[in-house]
């Protein structure tokens, strides 16, 4: 039995970033991981996966991006061994063992129960991430069960799935990407489209992400931005690099798109008749952030002129498709990720989220990091911590003089 002011369960970037926070306070913790340092980037991404923000955008407390290419973008095995890089820079203090328990103890505060120990401490902040499991549709257990099924968790690239065609679900990032590859490595691709975002790579000289940080996109909270639409909205299409990637190059690939999945039964899939209202909501929100930057005032050298971005031209998809004929053996479900917590028996699970406010749960001394739009729409990404954990381990450090009483297990 260990007894310690703070745990940390979870060593990816929001947990090391903590780290650095409490250690900067002066507080004692431990950070409990179950793998290496990123674990999830080096066990639970597609092996050609690079990081969508560029590397100066990999901005962490006490750290940032050093190397000769911040233009660059990392690959997931960069980014761990950056990451460890990072913890190694002040010695955080991580165990390598699993948890399988938090619950409320009236006397210490949290009992967190690993595989190896069991630690006492005033304070636990969970900061494992977001994306712990795919979501899937219900209609995937509609399908035959010689179809293989996947999700990005569990794809690793083309020598994952059947040797014939393919329908991807879902035409975020993730989505895209997946299709793309795929259709590269000669497979005969369908692409199911529905809600999605859309933005060039470039633009007017500059990468994106480079001009949504100049107009403090990231940065907007939950506060200017409470319509549930806003707070859920879906992962760009994006590649990394200087290419674009959106429907249009897929389409011109020779990527079939259709519209949302909508079930299936057997060999058969149901889409709904819905990709010419999807392409154009997201054309129209492309040309409301695109007007934003063509208003700001001329931000140092390079071009200066608007750049146009070419209109995704799609005929209308198809409603149904009998899998079999087109001689489709998998569906990769890219249709987005939520939380699981398990071993987390305080109740502040709701929906494959942590109920929070700034990282601060209703049960006193819980608190989280590394959440989807915690409190600004930037939070979930790797440069959204450095903020996030000044609000958590601020309140830690008040906490610890200003102790507040405990909600017993089981309490609401």
């Amino acid at each position: 039995m260990h007894s310690i002011d703070t745990v940390v369960i979870g060593a990816g970037h929001a947990g090391v970033a903590t780290s650095h926070a409490l250690t900067a306070a002066g507080v004692e913790h431990v950070v409990l991981e179950r793998g290496r340092i990123g674990e999830r980037w080096l066990s639970e991404r597609w092996d050609s996966l690079r990081l969508l923000t560029p590397n100066w955008m990999s901005r962490l407390p006490g750290w940032e991006y050093g190397g000769p290419d911040p233009d660059g973008f990392m690959t997931a095995g960069e980014l761990a061994t950056y990451l460890g890089a990072y913890a190694g820079s002040f010695a955080a203090p991580v165990v390598h063992s699993a948890v399988h328990r938090v619950a409320v103890d009236s006397r210490e505060g949290f009992r967190v129960v690993t595989d190896l120990d069991v630690w006492r401490a005033a304070r636990v902040v969970v900061a494992t991430g977001h994306c712990h499991r795919a979501v899937v549709p219900r209609g995937a257990t509609d399908l035959s069960a010689d179809i293989l099924q996947l999700d990005p968790l569990h794809y690793r690239g083309p020598q994952s799935v059947a040797p014939d065609g393919v329908l991807v679900v879902g035409a975020s990032s993730t989505g895209v990407q997946i299709a793309a590859e795929l259709r590269a490595a000669g497979h005969d691709v369908v692409l199911a489209v529905g809600r999605h975002s859309r933005l060039p790579r470039r633009y007017r000289g500059r990468d994106i992400m480079s001009w949504l940080d100049v107009l403090g996109s990231f940065d907007r909270t939950v506060d200017e931005l409470p319509a549930r639409a806003a707070r859920s909205e879906p992962s760009l299409q994006l590649v990394a690099g200087s290419d674009n990637l959106d429907l249009e190059v897929l389409h011109a690939a020779g990527v079939q798109l259709v519209g949302r999945f909508r079930g299936a039964a057997g060999a058969t899939a149901y889409f709904a008749d819905d990709l010419s209202s999807h392409v154009s909501d997201a054309e129209r929100r492309m040309c409301r952030v695109l007007a934003r930057i063509d208003a700001l005032p001329p931000q140092g050298t390079g071009p200066t002129d608007a750049v146009d971005v070419r209109p995704v031209r799609v005929a209308s998809g198809t409603g149904h498709l009998s899998l079999r004929e087109r001689r489709i053996g998998t569906v990769v479900w890219a249709t987005g990720f939520h939380g699981a917590w398990p071993w987390l028996e305080p109740p502040v699970v709701s929906h494959g989220r942590i109920t929070q406010h700034r990282g601060r749960t209703a049960v006193p001394g819980l608190y989280t990091v590394g959440q989807r739009f915690q409190h600004r729409r930037g939070s979930s990404l790797i440069d959204g911590a450095r903020h996030d954990v000044v609000d958590v381990v601020s309140d830690v450090v008040t906490a610890r003089t200003h102790p507040r009483r405990l909600v017993p297990s089981g309490a609401a």
